[in-house]
């Protein structure tokens, strides 16, 4: 399962996997689009094991849907990449989801909580991996301030949404160790050539060839809980290993999320 995989990076990833004759399922925001991609990742790899779900990560209500959807046909799945994420627009003012929350937080961390969790039962076997593609931007999240209500700017409210993603990352390794789930988070590759780098930052340093094999390199690796920069384990900025700023992250989490997923609640 490879959310935003109807371009880019997580494109790229899906037709690799699909090359390798892995069942593939692809997730987008655009049905049209995904079918295109869908039936162009077939064609090209000649893999038939390939589906396709609709889901809009800008309303939890959605994700919770795509989530129950997915295990209402699948019962088991090796592999979770969490690549779906919205950048960064200064062109824009603040901007909230359809729950009411400041988007880039909703959509680059809480969306990704929610499926995660609704996905999960189908996720307990050991050699699993879950991978969630973060960013070496990061910044400190600011508890009295998360919403970013005050003083918004586009790139802080990304790079506080990654660090969350990062902090997520490290709780739910502990939890799955037992069950021999690895879970990762990775810095893919620096302002790679993707709509979403090109819309906000006008240029590009790298190939989604990099930031591919970069995630790719995750399916191959033993170790659980850490943060790659790229290929190589990191380290990300000191709040993210700080227990209690993660206690209270997902504190405020569980109580974002809970009437979104029965999950939450337990």
């Amino acid at each position: 399962m490879i959310t935003g995989s109807t371009d880019g990076l997580g494109q790229m990833v899906a037709t690799h996997l699909a090359q390798r004759g892995a069942m593939v399922i692809l997730h987008g925001r655009n049905e049209e689009k995904g079918r295109a991609v869908l039936e162009e990742i077939r064609n090209e790899t000649a893999n038939s094991q390939l589906e396709y779900y609709n889901g809009d990560f800008a309303s939890l209500h959605n994700v919770r849907l795509l989530g129950e959807n997915i295990l209402k046909k699948h019962n088991h799945i090796d592999i979770l990449i969490n690549n779906a994420g919205v950048g960064i627009r200064n062109d824009k003012p603040r901007e909230l989801s359809k729950d009411g929350f400041e988007l880039r937080f909703a959509v680059n961390y809480l969306a990704q909580v929610l499926l995660t969790e609704t996905l999960l039962p189908a996720i307990d076997a050991g050699n699993s991996h879950i991978i969630n593609v973060a960013s070496a931007g990061q910044a400190p999240l600011d508890f009295s301030n998360l919403m970013l209500e005050k003083e918004y700017e586009s790139f802080a409210a990304y790079r506080q949404s990654k660090t969350a993603l990062i902090m997520y990352t490290f709780d739910l390794a502990e939890r799955l160790k037992e069950k021999g789930v690895k879970v990762n988070a990775v810095h893919p590759a620096s302002m790679m050539d993707t709509k979403m780098v090109r819309e906000g930052w006008g240029h590009v340093q790298s190939s989604v060839d990099e930031g591919a094999e970069s995630v790719e390199n995750l399916l191959d690796t033993d170790v659980t809980g850490e943060y790659f920069d790229q290929k190589k384990i990191a380290k990300a900025i000191p709040q993210a290993y700080h227990k209690q700023a993660r206690a209270t992250l997902k504190e405020i989490t569980e109580g974002l999320l809970e009437k979104f997923s029965p999950v939450m609640a337990h």
